[in-house]
């Protein structure tokens, strides 16, 4: 007798399914590599699953929300009145743009680069 692990061809997962393991996988506390073995999933299928799921795209989800990093503002230190001087440096280019932007490189700046970020500020 001959046991066989998979049936080949594909099998269709309802949306219900799709999140029902991926509610599994990814618990606190869960491996998600243990959740696939059980299950006899491919990662990339279940990532692929997640995706969509961050998208909306399945039934009963909603877009994910960016997530955001804590920030916290610190004290400037003060700076010294001889620092405050504008005193040329060499070697270093300020560009005054309209609007009161000023872009300041050095000689060493990627020409390039340079011309991207002066079209993008306009």
């Amino acid at each position: 007798m001959e046991v066989v692990g998979r049936v080949s061809g594909r099998r269709n997962w309802s949306d219900g399914e799709k999140l029902e393991v991926l509610a599994d996988a990814f618990r606190p506390g869960v491996r998600v590599r243990d959740v696939l073995q059980r299950r006899d999933l491919s990662s990339g299928l279940v990532y692929t699953w997640r995706k969509q799921a961050r998208l909306g795209l399945l039934a009963g989800t909603v877009p994910a929300l960016p997530a955001f990093a804590e920030v916290r503002v610190a004290e400037v230190e003060s700076i010294a009145p001889a620092a405050q001087l504008s005193v040329p440096t060499p070697g270093l280019i300020s560009i005054d743009l309209p609007g009161g932007v000023r872009v300041s490189v050095d000689a060493a700046v990627d020409a390039g680069a340079l011309a991207r970020v002066l079209s993008v500020l306009g």
